[in-house]
């Protein structure tokens, strides 16, 4: 084997492990199991399907066509249409304050991300 087929091979092994280890996380596979990612950092990406918003604290919907998972936000919230990324801690049973009855009954209850950060896409 010359030298360049070993590079190759070797980049191609590392590729491969780096990719593996970035295993892609769904909202489906939250959803299935939420207690296994409850209190943990997670980042999602989706688009945005639904956005309120009230004094600074906002919440969201995000659907990355595995599932729909509404997003807590402190720091503003995307528009409707908008691709983001957006990485949070998984709580479930989230109490939203004076902002729960302005929002539709889906959101007002369950599992819920609550917003570390996120980026427009």
């Amino acid at each position: 084997m010359n030298r360049n087929n070993l590079i190759r091979g070797v980049a191609a092994v590392l590729g491969t492990l780096a990719l593996s280890a970035c295993a892609t996380m769904t909202v489906n596979r939250v959803l299935e199991d939420p207690s296994r990612y409850r209190n943990r950092e997670i980042t999602l990406t989706g688009e945005v399907r639904d956005s309120f918003s009230l004094l600074n604290r906002g919440i969201y919907r995000i659907d990355d066509r595995t599932g729909e998972l509404w997003v807590v936000s402190d720091n503003g919230v995307p528009r409707r249409g908008a691709r983001v990324t957006v990485t949070g801690v998984l709580r479930e049973g989230f109490n939203l304050g004076s902002l729960a009855s302005q929002l539709p009954p889906g959101a007002r209850a369950g599992v819920v991300l609550v917003e570390r950060e996120h980026r427009i896409r």
